[in-house]
Parts: structure tokens; C-alpha cells; sequence
């Protein structure tokens, strides 16, 4: 197990090749490849994919990821919720893999003491309309054996006094949150480990396709290059996954990448601070979730995210502009938040494969589910595009699919 931070790393096998710090690959052909496994992109979901498939005997796994630390991307700028799996429809990989991925997840945590909090979540219908919508969510959550209930506007209140509901209040007893970078710093520790390798600071500029396996370019920060050959390669790499999977697929198989911006806003009052996640009612079509209230692990309420449309998947700038729509939304379910203490905090980007609603309806709402494959033509590579949420949650579950997907 060894961690690189300036570019490249070598498997035990090259290591007698090292003549410095700086370990370089073997840029000579081999007889065999470098490595049985080699997965881009070190965010929650491609840590988790490393960490499962480095429990294979007899393999070797290297995990690199552009930047300088795991998870700098969508991973760590998000709601850090643990999702109860009821908006993605009955037959989605986002339901099944977040139904899995969910119990996986909290089961971990408990086993490993990863901070989590089940904290639940509302969701809140202002009018009959959108108390329609909850009960669309409510009858949906039955039918795949998600537990959700209504509660009595009395009891909302008492509960959550500051919190208007003026229809309906839906609570999903099985939502929580985690602290997803105590979760990822947990995956990188296991997966080295179980022996595997993990090159930061490595971009990849190109794959070749090889008679058996791929070889896979790349470039370190100081310009220095390096080959690595791979008999598997896993497309894990998040707001460049559809990029690199265009690089590879011939251009009838291309994708069109979509970048959702969303912009987060801190409290930095006391009061009010709801101790239940607190959700809109969705909107038909709408591609997020509303600006919705979560929380961190010691209680900070914040709000996020919107959805800002961007064609720079590095535009993590917050956009001041945007702060006044977020606010009045916001008051309509916390009427008493002061709104000169809601401050500018950070944005994420979340990768998409369309501009469709976030919510699955069934009535031709543009929704777009995971794409997780393994590429016809194409042996030993599969693709993981468009995870966005409930990517966290599901990363578990996914780790699981991809291997079913490569040994079974």
C-alpha cells in the first residue's frame, strides 16, 4: 500500500524500478499489466468501488484521482444527507442502489463509528396541490417498504415550533446525515489497507485500447508523463466521467455532459435551529430538490442547494444573485429566520446526464437515472456516469454493483 502525492505510484511488482522518491510506471511493454484494476476518480463512490474490488485475492487496485486529496469534488459539496431512497421511482438503479446503499451505510457507520445522525426529514405541503405531491411520495415510499408517515399539524408544530407547514408535514423516519468526510478519510484508510494504491495529483489525458486492457496516459502537476496498463478499467471520475467516457466510446455512443450548480447559504444565528431536515414539496420537473434545510453533525443549519445550469464544471463561485430567491423560498417554512444572518457559503456541482426533474413521475419528466454498464466492446470497462445524488448513499451499493458487474 503506498499514497503518492506528486504524481505516480507502482505497484510491488515495479517497486525495484524506483531510483527516487518519485515512483514512476514501467514504460517499457510488459507482459503483463500494471494493475488487475485501476479506478479514476478518488470521490465517495470511486473510493468505495477501490475498496471493494482491492478485497480481491490475487488483484491489484490503483485509485487516482486528480487532486491532491480524496473527495474535493461533488463528494464534499453536497447536503452530506443520507437519502430514504422515495423520489427516484420504482424501477430506477437510484432507488435500488440507494434502498441497498442506505442500510450498508448506516450499518458501517454504527460498525466503524463514522459520525451519523438520523436525524429525519419533513417534507412540507403549503397548499392542497402540494399535499397531493406528498401523497404521491407517501404511497410510493409503501410500495418499496420505505417507512414514511404523516404527522398532525399539531404535533409538527409541537415539535418543530418554528417550522410552518400551513397543509401537510410527511416525515421519512429513515433520512439521516453523515459526516462524509470522516466516511471517505474511512474508505481511503481501508482500501490501502487491503494493499491498494492511490496516485494523487495524476490527471488523465488519454486511454488507449489495448489487444487485452487499456493503457491509461498521464500527467502530474510538474508536467512529468507516465503509461499504465490495466486489464479493467472503472470510470468513476464525476464531473469529467462523461468527458472520459467519450474519449474511449466511438461518437455515436457520446453523451452530452450537464452541470447543475448548486449554491449552499450558512446561519449564523442560534435561533431559530430546527433539529429535523426540512424539504419543500418537490416541483414537477423541477432538476433539485428545492432550497431545502439540512444540517452538519454539530447542529449548523444551512440551506441548499438551488439549481444554476454552468458549463464550467470548475464554477464552484456562490452567486450573490442568486441569495434572495433562495431567502424567500426559505421563509416560506422558516418564517422567523433573520435574513441578514444568511450568509454566502459554498457550491457544488452535480453531474448530470440531462436537464429532467430530479423526481421521477412517469409522465415524460426528463428523469435521468444512473448509467451504470459495462460497455459492450469494450472488456473490462464500465462506465459510471451522471452519479449524482443519491450518490453518497449509494456508494456502498454501487461498490457491490460494479463488482457483480466484472465477476459475475
Amino acid at each position: 500500500m503506498y499514497t503518492v502525492s506528486c504524481g505516480m505510484i507502482l505497484r510491488p511488482l515495479f517497486r525495484s524500478l524506483i531510483a527516487s522518491n518519485y515512483r514512476r510506471f514501467s514504460t517499457t511493454p510488459a507482459p503483463a499489466a500494471d494493475y488487475t484494476h485501476v479506478v479514476v476518480g478518488a470521490g465517495a463512490v470511486g473510493l468505495a468501488i477501490a475498496r471493494k474490488l482491492a478485497e480481491k485475492d490475487g488483484t491489484s487496485t490503483l485509485l487516482i484521482e486528480r487532486h491532491g486529496s480524496v473527495g474535493t469534488e461533488t463528494s464534499s459539496r453536497n447536503s452530506e444527507v443520507i437519502h430514504a431512497g422515495i423520489y427516484y421511482g420504482p424501477t430506477s438503479l437510484k432507488t435500488e442502489l440507494c434502498l441497498q446503499g442506505k442500510r450498508m451505510l448506516y450499518d458501517l457507520c454504527e460498525k466503524q463509528r463514522i459520525p451519523f445522525l438520523k436525524c429525519k426529514k419533513w417534507i412540507l405541503a403549503q397548499d392542497s396541490q402540494q399535499h397531493e405531491q406528498l401523497n404521491k411520495i407517501h404511497k410510493f415510499a409503501e410500495s418499496i417498504g420505505v417507512p414514511t408517515h404523516f404527522l398532525s399539524l399539531a404535533e409538527a408544530h409541537h415539535r418543530e415550533p418554528d417550522v410552518h407547514a400551513a397543509n401537510a408535514v410527511l416525515e421519512s423516519p429513515t433520512t439521516g446525515i453523515i459526516d462524509s468526510h470522516s466516511y471517505m478519510a474511512y474508505l481511503e484508510s481501508d482500501f490501502q489497507s487491503k494493499g491498494g494504491d492511490l496516485a494523487f495529483h495524476t490527471k488523465v489525458d488519454a486511454i488507449d485500447i489495448l489487444n487485452q486492457g487499456y493503457q491509461i496516459h498521464t500527467t502530474s502537476p510538474s508536467g512529468d508523463t507516465a503509461k499504465i496498463t490495466t486489464e479493467t478499467l472503472i470510470n468513476s471520475a464525476g464531473l469529467a466521467a462523461v468527458p472520459l467516457s467519450n474519449s474511449i466510446l466511438p461518437p455515436e455512443r457520446h453523451m452530452k455532459p450537464y452541470y447543475a450548480k448548486g449554491s449552499y447559504y450558512s446561519y449564523s444565528r442560534g435561533h431559530p435551529r430546527p433539529k429535523t431536515l426540512i424539504y419543500p414539496a418537490p416541483t414537477t420537473g423541477a432538476a433539485g430538490l428545492g432550497t431545502h434545510l439540512t444540517m452538519d453533525m454539530t447542529g449548523a443549519i444551512r440551506f441548499g442547494p438551488d439549481v444554476e445550469w454552468v458549463d464550467d464544471p470548475n464554477d464552484l463561485s456562490v452567486n450573490e444573485e442568486r441569495l434572495s430567491a433562495a431567502l424567500d423560498e426559505i421563509q416560506t417554512y422558516l418564517p422567523s429566520i433573520d435574513r441578514e444572518k444568511v450568509m454566502l457559503d459554498y457550491a457544488g456541482i452535480r453531474p448530470k446526464l440531462g436537464k429532467g426533474s430530479a423526481v421521477a413521475s412517469g409522465k415524460g419528466d426528463g428523469f435521468s437515472d444512473f448509467y451504470i454498464k459495462k460497455e459492450d466492446g469494450f472488456e473490462g470497462f464500465i462506465n459510471l456516469l451522471g452519479i449524482e445524488s443519491p450518490g453518497l448513499t449509494s456508494s456502498l451499493a454501487i461498490a457491490d454493483k460494479v463488482d457483480a458487474l466484472l465477476y459475475q
